[in-house]
Protein backbone atom coordinates (compact mmCIF):
# COMPACT_ATOMS: atom_id res chain seq x y z
CA UNK A 1 0.00 0.00 0.00
CA UNK A 2 2.94 2.61 1.00
CA UNK A 3 4.26 1.64 -2.31
CA UNK A 4 1.47 2.45 -4.03
CA UNK A 5 1.16 5.95 -2.40
CA UNK A 6 4.50 7.01 -2.95
CA UNK A 7 4.48 5.70 -6.67
CA UNK A 8 1.24 7.80 -7.30
CA UNK A 9 2.62 10.97 -5.35
CA UNK A 10 6.01 10.52 -7.50
CA UNK A 11 4.11 10.12 -10.70
CA UNK A 12 1.84 13.28 -10.23
CA UNK A 13 5.26 15.83 -9.44
CA UNK A 14 6.65 14.69 -12.37
CA UNK A 15 3.32 15.37 -14.41
CA UNK A 16 3.39 18.68 -12.68
CA UNK A 17 6.73 19.68 -13.33
CA UNK A 18 6.43 18.36 -17.17
CA UNK A 19 3.19 20.35 -17.11
CA UNK A 20 5.13 23.65 -16.23
CA UNK A 21 8.38 23.18 -17.54
CA UNK A 22 5.89 23.33 -21.49
CA UNK A 23 4.99 26.94 -20.15
CA UNK A 24 8.40 28.24 -20.58
CA UNK A 25 9.51 26.45 -23.58
CA UNK A 26 10.36 28.72 -26.65
CA UNK A 27 7.18 28.98 -28.59
CA UNK A 28 8.13 29.18 -32.65
CA UNK A 29 7.87 32.39 -33.99
CA UNK A 30 6.27 31.33 -37.03
CA UNK A 31 3.58 28.76 -36.62
CA UNK A 32 3.95 25.08 -37.58
CA UNK A 33 0.68 25.27 -39.67
CA UNK A 34 1.99 27.56 -42.05
CA UNK A 35 2.74 26.36 -45.48
CA UNK A 36 1.81 25.88 -48.86
CA UNK A 37 0.97 22.87 -50.34
CA UNK A 38 0.60 23.35 -53.54
CA UNK A 39 1.31 26.31 -56.08
CA UNK A 40 -1.24 26.83 -58.72
CA UNK A 41 -1.13 27.93 -62.61
CA UNK A 42 -3.63 30.07 -64.13
CA UNK A 43 -4.95 27.86 -66.22
CA UNK A 44 -5.60 25.51 -62.53
CA UNK A 45 -7.25 28.67 -61.03
CA UNK A 46 -9.58 29.04 -64.09
CA UNK A 47 -11.04 25.55 -63.84
CA UNK A 48 -11.82 25.95 -60.16
CA UNK A 49 -15.27 27.35 -59.27
CA UNK A 50 -15.41 30.27 -57.37
CA UNK A 51 -16.29 29.04 -54.06
CA UNK A 52 -12.97 26.84 -54.29
CA UNK A 53 -11.16 30.22 -55.10
CA UNK A 54 -12.47 32.15 -52.31
CA UNK A 55 -11.34 29.71 -49.80
CA UNK A 56 -7.95 29.34 -51.38
CA UNK A 57 -8.00 32.99 -51.37
CA UNK A 58 -8.73 33.20 -47.57
CA UNK A 59 -5.82 30.60 -46.77
CA UNK A 60 -2.94 32.72 -49.01
CA UNK A 61 -4.40 36.02 -46.44
CA UNK A 62 -3.92 33.80 -43.35
CA UNK A 63 0.05 32.15 -44.67
CA UNK A 64 1.15 35.83 -45.38
CA UNK A 65 -0.42 37.23 -42.30
CA UNK A 66 1.39 34.69 -39.96
CA UNK A 67 4.75 34.96 -41.85
CA UNK A 68 5.42 38.49 -43.62
CA UNK A 69 5.72 40.02 -39.96
CA UNK A 70 8.24 37.95 -38.78
CA UNK A 71 10.30 37.64 -42.12
CA UNK A 72 13.74 39.88 -40.07
CA UNK A 73 13.44 37.14 -38.14
CA UNK A 74 12.61 33.80 -39.79
CA UNK A 75 10.83 32.38 -43.37
CA UNK A 76 10.14 29.26 -41.72
CA UNK A 77 8.72 27.44 -38.95
CA UNK A 78 10.51 26.17 -36.02
CA UNK A 79 12.56 29.13 -35.38
CA UNK A 80 12.43 30.52 -31.63
CA UNK A 81 13.85 33.19 -29.76
CA UNK A 82 15.73 31.13 -27.78
CA UNK A 83 17.75 30.00 -31.53
CA UNK A 84 17.84 33.52 -32.56
CA UNK A 85 19.41 34.56 -29.22
CA UNK A 86 16.58 36.51 -27.83
CA UNK A 87 16.57 35.64 -24.45
CA UNK A 88 13.41 33.70 -23.20
CA UNK A 89 12.46 35.68 -20.49
CA UNK A 90 8.77 35.95 -18.79
CA UNK A 91 8.54 39.05 -20.56
CA UNK A 92 9.61 38.25 -24.35
CA UNK A 93 7.22 35.36 -23.78
CA UNK A 94 4.44 37.77 -23.10
CA UNK A 95 4.84 39.79 -25.72
CA UNK A 96 5.23 36.96 -28.20
CA UNK A 97 1.88 36.20 -26.72
CA UNK A 98 0.39 39.33 -27.71
CA UNK A 99 1.78 39.29 -30.66
CA UNK A 100 -0.03 36.16 -31.64
CA UNK A 101 -3.39 37.09 -29.87
CA UNK A 102 -2.97 40.60 -31.59
CA UNK A 103 -2.38 38.68 -35.19
CA UNK A 104 -5.18 36.36 -34.52
CA UNK A 105 -7.66 39.11 -34.02
CA UNK A 106 -6.77 40.98 -36.80
CA UNK A 107 -6.87 37.71 -39.16
CA UNK A 108 -10.40 37.06 -37.81
CA UNK A 109 -11.21 40.40 -38.58
CA UNK A 110 -10.01 40.27 -42.14
CA UNK A 111 -11.23 37.05 -42.72
CA UNK A 112 -15.04 38.03 -41.42
CA UNK A 113 -14.87 41.19 -44.29
CA UNK A 114 -13.10 38.83 -46.84
CA UNK A 115 -15.88 36.25 -46.62
CA UNK A 116 -18.72 38.58 -46.29
CA UNK A 117 -17.00 40.63 -49.30
CA UNK A 118 -15.34 38.42 -51.69
CA UNK A 119 -18.64 36.88 -52.91
CA UNK A 120 -18.50 39.86 -55.36
CA UNK A 121 -15.43 39.94 -56.32
CA UNK A 122 -14.63 39.25 -60.29
CA UNK A 123 -12.95 35.63 -60.66
CA UNK A 124 -10.25 36.81 -62.87
CA UNK A 125 -9.53 39.44 -59.71
CA UNK A 126 -9.31 36.59 -57.30
CA UNK A 127 -7.01 34.31 -59.98
CA UNK A 128 -4.64 37.28 -60.24
CA UNK A 129 -4.89 38.02 -55.94
CA UNK A 130 -4.29 34.02 -55.51
CA UNK A 131 -0.95 34.27 -58.39
CA UNK A 132 0.20 37.34 -56.41
CA UNK A 133 -0.13 35.74 -53.05
CA UNK A 134 1.68 32.55 -54.45
CA UNK A 135 4.40 34.29 -55.98
CA UNK A 136 4.68 36.17 -52.80
CA UNK A 137 5.29 33.30 -50.87
CA UNK A 138 8.05 31.79 -53.40
CA UNK A 139 9.34 34.98 -52.92
CA UNK A 140 9.77 34.49 -49.48
CA UNK A 141 11.64 30.96 -50.09
CA UNK A 142 14.27 32.59 -51.92
CA UNK A 143 14.91 35.53 -49.87
CA UNK A 144 15.52 33.05 -46.87
CA UNK A 145 18.25 31.11 -49.67
CA UNK A 146 19.55 34.17 -50.07
CA UNK A 147 20.04 35.15 -46.90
Amino acid sequence: MKMKIIFLSLSLFLITGATFAQKDAARSIISEKVGIKKYHDKEELDRMQKGQLLELYIERIKLLVKTLPYIAFATKPGVTMTTLGIPNTKDNRETLEDEFEASDAFLETTLNFQRTMLPYSDKSNLIAAIIFYEDTMKALHQYSEFH
